[in-house]
């Protein structure tokens, strides 16, 4: 399995997973739950009007920690915005659910692919494992 697909797996199994972004000198975390392969980067979506979409177009460092079955992950890298209509739409066919707040073409749905990601897999009983992807 490409590690792209696995790092992409593992975030879907989570089902909520955390991310961290930088809002000036501060970190902030919040649970998300999208994780979406589309045009060779795994994707993840929000709204341009909430402060996360905010710190990420000020600082597209972000980190990502998820926990499943006694192991984790932890995701890195920089976040692009794309608010194309293509990948929202990909998005939003991935997770029709999103439809009730999201639309294409709405001025707010944005969607964020990852660019030079580095993911380590942990658990308490195995080494870590780093994967770039």
């Amino acid at each position: 399995m490409a590690a792209i697909d696995e790092v992409c797996e593992f975030l879907k199994g989570c089902g909520t997973y955390y991310l961290a972004t930088v809002d000036g000198d501060q970190p902030r975390v919040r649970p998300f739950g999208t994780a979406h392969i589309y045009e060779g980067r795994i994707y993840i979506q929000t709204g341009k009007a909430k402060d996360v979409s905010k710190q990420l177009e000020a600082n597209p460092k972000f980190e990502i920690c998820g926990f499943k079955k006694g192991a984790w992950i932890r995701v890195s890298g920089t976040m692009v915005g794309d608010d194309s209509d293509e990948a929202v739409s990909s998005m939003l066919e991935a997770y029709p659910s999103l439809k009730k707040m999201y639309a294409v073409g709405d001025g707010n749905t944005i969607v964020y692919g990852i660019e030079n990601g580095t993911a380590t897999f942990s658990s308490f009983v195995t080494e870590p494992r780093t994967v770039q992807f």
